[in-house]
């Protein structure tokens, strides 16, 4: 791989993540997937006494049809209580396709077992940070006092494994920031600002057809 190309990757890939310092919260939502490495991190984030609850949202997407015996609430559930979390500090909401749906549905369910959130931390995967925080910052239907969002926060190259291999890894990558472009105009997510170098990339990427 060229240097070039390198630094296109990476360049798009830190834009993505948000770099947000982590800070207390009245609970962490997690943005479940086909990525259980977030289920582990969002554990680990329980264990360090940041939120008294975790609250895994998410029925089954395009990545998981088949892939899950349940849906990615349980699954991502499983693994948290695996790690140590008790099940009285796990809420499940299991039906979200989206991310939008993950927000709405997540806010349902948080009034309906009357849990005040007025800070809430984002779990999602690196490369979706940016667009879980301004999916959450469109859809969330009331105020709220902070929203944090995080991730693993790895390297491009120290994300990949079998699962995400170089190829899945830099389209879902593509896909995403070209959400981050389309979204705001369909009422999606708010409006994000682009540098020009992060733009660059980005069609960089697109010209060598990856």
């Amino acid at each position: 791989m060229s240097k070039h190309l390198y630094q296109h990757i990476e360049t798009l890939w830190q834009y993505m993540q948000m770099g947000q310092q982590l800070s207390q919260a009245d609970v962490i939502l997690v943005f479940c997937s086909n990525d259980v490495r977030v289920a582990e991190y969002a554990a680990s984030l329980y264990h360090q006494k940041l939120a008294p609850y975790l609250l895994f949202s998410g029925g089954q997407g395009r990545f998981t049809e088949g892939l899950f015996d349940k849906s990615e609430a349980e699954t991502f559930a499983t693994i948290a209580k695996d790690a140590g979390v008790p099940s009285e500090h796990i809420l499940l909401e299991t039906h979200a396709t989206n991310s939008g749906e993950n927000v709405l549905l997540t806010h349902e369910l948080l009034q309906q077992k009357s849990i005040q959130t007025q800070r809430i931390i984002l779990v999602q995967k690196p490369f979706m940070e940016r667009r879980a925080f301004a999916t959450f910052e469109k859809q969330w239907p009331e105020h709220y006092q902070s929203l944090v969002v995080t991730s693993t926060g790895d390297a491009f190259f120290d994300y990949l494994n079998e699962e995400f291999t170089l190829d899945v890894a830099l389209t879902a990558l593509l896909e995403d920031f070209s959400r981050i472009k389309t979204y705001p105009e369909q009422g999606f997510q708010t409006e994000q600002i682009i540098p020009d170098e992060v733009e660059q990339a980005y069609h960089a990427l697109l010209r060598l057809n990856l």
